[in-house]
């Protein structure tokens, strides 16, 4: 192997029990192993979809050892598994086998070909930030939780609005009656928050997003901060109320509990093809520029 070779390890995980991501993955870790590189291949995916050949390891082994992950799947397995590899701060290539794929950016057809380029060094690295959710019990105790896209205290399925009290660094912003409301970075600008008429951030802009969903006062609108700041949301009113970390970690809230969310100490390192831009994939993914004949179904 090259003494410069920049990934000498490699984690790969597939997205968890899917049908078909045996052929892509066996594809891709001989692609690999082709190269050169040692590849480990993350235990929960080795136990659905077996890679006679290549070692499996957990999560926490792969942060040590691998110098890149390369995820296959979804957005949604791209959050996770960025979220348990921030602390690590290792570097994640995403292979899109989902739908939208604003974190997945490689398609499966291509990615011999695009992974080729990036893994000699000519790709683009983005860092994004992660937010640190802490619910504290107004009947004592917590409980914490990480996301890249959004944290989200929304009403429940029977009850009707919340009612919740907004703080930033310990100043008062506004009480709220709405349907709920979203806490999200530039990276999950383009998720749940987008539906909720947010604007798409920029992924280099520092700034955090509160975005409230089917506000009672029409007057509440989106608002973007500092992302240096403290926002505590209590819940002052509202039954079956629930708070959601990039909808995969959840929890029921009571009244008088709060939710603090910070930025958290580690970020995320998501690596691009080298001509990647930002605009041209909102643009793609979006539709935008198209009229309403071309997007109209045949």
């Amino acid at each position: 192997m090259s003494a410069a070779q920049p990934f000498p390890t490699i984690a790969l995980v597939g997205r968890y029990a899917s049908p078909g991501i045996a052929e892509p993955l066996n594809r891709l870790a001989a692609f690999l192993t082709g190269r050169g590189h040692r590849v480990l291949i993350d235990a929960e995916t080795a136990r659905l979809t077996p890679l006679p050949g290549y070692p499996a390891a957990p999560m926490a082994q792969l942060g040590h050892e691998a110098k890149l992950a390369i995820v296959i799947g979804g957005d949604g397995t791209m959050l996770s598994i960025a979220r348990q590899l921030a602390p690590y701060d290792v570097p994640l290539i995403g292979i899109n086998q989902g739908r939208l794929g604003f974190l997945t950016d490689v398609a499966v057809s291509d990615m011999e070909s695009v992974l080729a380029a990036m893994l000699a060094g000519e790709y683009a690295e983005q860092t994004s930030t992660l937010l640190d959710a802490t619910l504290a019990r107004g009947a004592g105790g917590s409980e914490r939780a990480l996301a890249l896209n959004d944290v989200f205290v929304n009403r429940g399925a029977v009850g009707g609005m919340i009612e919740c009290a907004v703080n930033i660094d310990g100043r008062f912003v506004y009480a709220m009656r709405a349907d709920g409301l979203i806490v999200a970075t530039p990276t999950g600008s383009t998720a749940y928050a987008l539906s909720a008429q947010g604007p798409i951030v920029d992924p280099g802009v520092a700034a955090f997003l509160l975005v409230p969903v089917a506000p009672h006062a029409l007057t509440n609108r989106p608002i973007a901060v500092r992302d240096s700041v403290v926002i505590e949301i209590a819940l002052l009113r509202g039954k079956d109320a629930g708070l959601h970390c990039d909808g995969q970690a959840n929890f029921p809230l009571s009244e008088g509990d709060r939710v603090v969310v910070r930025r958290a100490a580690h970020r995320v390192r998501l690596l691009h093809p080298k001509d990647h831009d930002h605009f041209a994939m909102l643009r793609r993914k979006l539709h935008w520029s198209e009229t309403p004949e071309n997007l109209r179904p045949q």
